[in-house]
């Protein structure tokens, strides 16, 4: 259920501090106000040289045309620069010739050095030459001697700034040693207590750990100390991440998120210089908290595996137990981390005083789940005949983000229908899904195999109906599902957390009844039953191996389970039992499955015309439910089928797939059947 219990009013806030190397790269005064000014040298030239230009302007003539109007006298005087003749025309030219406006123009020389008979007859004319050399304004001169050494100047300043941390951890070639842990800060999506629901044991550990940090003295007044660790435990997707979220949204101190495998990187050591630096920003922020994600990819075993460890990632963890509990104090530094994988972890990391405290987060029971589908559901509109409670009850073995996907399957059933509300139609088909697999109702199979899968399905119910103590059958399908033919999905009347001997042996049957029915019914076996016996052998070896369910080999354990962590769990396996104790292990696990086979084939004998009316039933139905089945059993007539509530719009219709099939059946009798799976 979830939590609303309301809290205590916080103490005043104080300000989150800023984390070190996790801020973005800001540019200095001084590099801002050099970039400015070099952008106004650049622009200031490059005005004064177009202005320049502008002023030199005059029109260019053919050198032929320009000797002419020498020789006729016309040109009043000149400038010679790089064989350019820029000159003007004398005034009574200027105002008589129209084609050269204000009489200014200029000319290409065919000649390198004015030659001096030319010279001569510009005396001769009497104009005004001179010659200079090209040069430019005394701005554009320094500004031209002195940009690159500006620009020079500019990198160096910003590469030193990197070089110190200016920049992002991520991004800095000189920062792999710096942690990249992020500081949570407050935002209006923060998840608190509220939000977590069907892990009520771990949220008051958890808040105790807050109140701690909050109030030490509460507890120190005892002689009682915090706890240096905590370390959560669990399956995939019971919520470890999401607690962690809640505390970081609850506590009123600074929290330090990271993941293990940020701490190893390509270079040697840069684990254990990211782990110092983590205890070194959290010793400045304390009281705070560090989170670690997925702490087994940096905390296993030590020395495991073929030719001894990793030796950078024990480097990485043999500075992350001196830091937990070495000869400095860590006051009011708590390292929380989660892990699913708790047993490759090392012995030294999980000793009081480095975490002190191991909560476990298991799938939630049926409480649980009510409460996380309320949770989940708070944002759905919910039509009225959405009963969560059944909803729960029907989903055992479940986690939240399980749950979470099924309440989100089931919103995206009803925006596919365009309905305004979800119902419970909708709930019932995500639950489907979710636990097996996706209806593919496209597929083409022919009416034999048909028959065959709905024999083989029929089977596995018909055995479970007449096994005592057995799970009882929630629903039935030949519809193809995920990568199976068909499918039947048992419900569990209550939670079981332990199995009696009876229950495993039920249990084999009900595997070995598809088998049994095809082996009756048409005197023949497919591979349909390959997963059913699959699992059925690994029963059996856990009866005999695990489990001392054996009356000939007695209560005792058969081989290691202690696996090793990197060469693989089978071959890390260590025999400890002879070859005759190997032979008998063997035997055994065959009578087992025999026995469950043989029991099975009786159930179905006896109760042979219940076996036919069931298949007849799913092959006219496709699917039935508990309560149909029950009808079946009984004898009694089935109600007119139901049509499909949700249907999903992108696939074909029934008419559609059923006219595909029967264009099939007619056209192509050799039609190659698929084997079952």
């Amino acid at each position: 259920m979830s939590d609303n219990s309301s809290r205590e009013p916080k103490s005043p806030r104080r300000p989150n501090p800023k984390p070190r190397g996790d801020n973005k790269f800001e540019w200095s005064k001084a590099t801002k106000t050099i970039l400015l000014l070099t952008t106004f040298l650049i622009m200031t030239a490059l005005f004064y040289s177009s202005f320049e230009k502008k002023s030199e302007e005059g029109i260019t003539i053919p050198y032929p045309e320009f000797n002419k109007l020498v020789m006729a006298g016309e040109v009043k005087k000149g400038v010679i620069i790089d064989r350019i003749f820029t000159g003007e025309l004398t005034q009574e030219s200027s105002a008589r010739i129209s084609k050269i406006p204000k009489g200014k123009f200029k000319t290409i020389l065919p000649f390198q050095e004015v030659p001096v008979e030319v010279t001569a007859i510009w005396d001769e004319k009497g104009i005004e030459y001179e010659f200079k050399e090209k040069s430019n304004s005394w701005l554009y001169l320094v500004l031209i001697n002195t940009l690159p050494w500006i620009i020079l100047i500019a990198i160096w300043i910003f590469l030193i700034r990197r070089m110190q941390g200016g920049g992002s951890s991520a991004r800095n070639a000189f920062n792999f040693g710096k942690s990249r842990a992020k500081l949570i800060i407050e935002n209006k999506n923060k998840v608190t207590f509220r939000d977590v629901a069907g892990a009520d044991e771990a949220k008051e550990e958890l808040r105790e750990i807050i109140e701690f940090l909050k109030d030490p003295k509460k507890f120190s007044r005892l002689g009682g100390r915090v706890p240096k660790g905590v370390l959560m435990l669990g399956p995939p997707g019971t919520g470890k991440t999401l607690l962690a979220r809640a505390v970081a949204g609850e506590a009123d101190v600074p929290f330090f998120s990271m993941s293990g495998a940020d701490f190893v990187e390509m270079f040697v050591g840069v684990g254990a210089s990211r782990v110092r630096d983590l205890f070194e920003q959290g010793k400045k922020h304390a009281p705070c908290i560090i989170f670690i994600d997925e702490i087994d990819a940096v905390g296993r075993h030590r020395g495991a595996g073929l030719g001894g460890g990793h030796d950078e990632r024990e480097q990485t963890l043999n500075q992350l137990l001196v830091e937990m509990d070495g000869f400095e104090s860590n006051d009011g530094v708590i390292l929380m981390a989660a892990t699913n994988r708790p047993d490759v972890l090392d012995p030294a990391l999980l000793r009081p005083g480095r975490f002190d405290r191991q909560v476990v987060v298991d799938r939630p029971d049926v409480r649980g789940r009510e409460g996380i589908l309320n949770v989940h559901t708070k944002k759905v509109p919910l039509a009225e005949d959405v009963d969560l409670e059944v909803l729960a009850k029907g989903t055992p073995g479940l986690a939240g983000a399980e749950l979470a996907n099924l309440v989100n399957e089931a919103a995206l059933n009803a925006a596919r229908r365009g309905a305004d509300k979800v119902t419970m139609a909708d709930f019932e088909e995500a639950k489907d899904k979710v636990m097996m697999g996706k209806e593919r109702r496209s597929l083409l199979i022919s009416d034999k195999e048909k028959r065959l899968t709905a024999y083989h399905e029929a089977g596995h119910v018909l055995v479970s109906y007449f096994t005592p103590n057995s799970d009882p059958v929630h629903k039935v399908t030949i519809i193809p599902r995920g990568r199976a033919l068909g499918i039947t999905h048992y419900l569990p009347v209550d939670e079981k957390h332990n199995y009696s001997k009876s229950y495993i042996e039920g249990l084999l049957v009900h595997l070995m009844g598809g088998r049994a029915a095809e082996k009756i019914v048409f005197q023949d076996v497919t591979t349909g039953a390959g997963n059913d016996i699959v699992r059925a052998t690994e029963f059996a070896r856990k009866m005999v191996c695990d489990w001392g369910m054996s009356e000939v080999l007695g209560p005792l354990a058969y081989g290691n389970n202690e696996q090793e962590i990197f060469i693989g769990r089978d071959m890390g396996r260590v025999r400890n039992y002879s070859e005759e104790t190997a032979v008998k292990i063997d035997e055994e696990v065959r009578r087992i499955v025999q026995n469950a086979a043989d029991k099975a084939e009786s159930i179905i004998q006896e109760h042979i015309d219940k076996l036919h009316a069931l298949a007849k039933a799913l092959i006219e139905r496709e699917i039935l439910d508990a309560e149909e089945i029950q009808m079946v059993m009984s004898g009694k007539p089935l109600p007119p089928i139901r049509k499909l509530a949700v249907t999903d719009q992108n696939s074909l219709s029934i008419e559609e797939i059923q006219k595909i099939k029967d264009k099939v059946a007619n056209k192509e009798p050799n039609w190659v059947e698929k084997p079952a799976i």
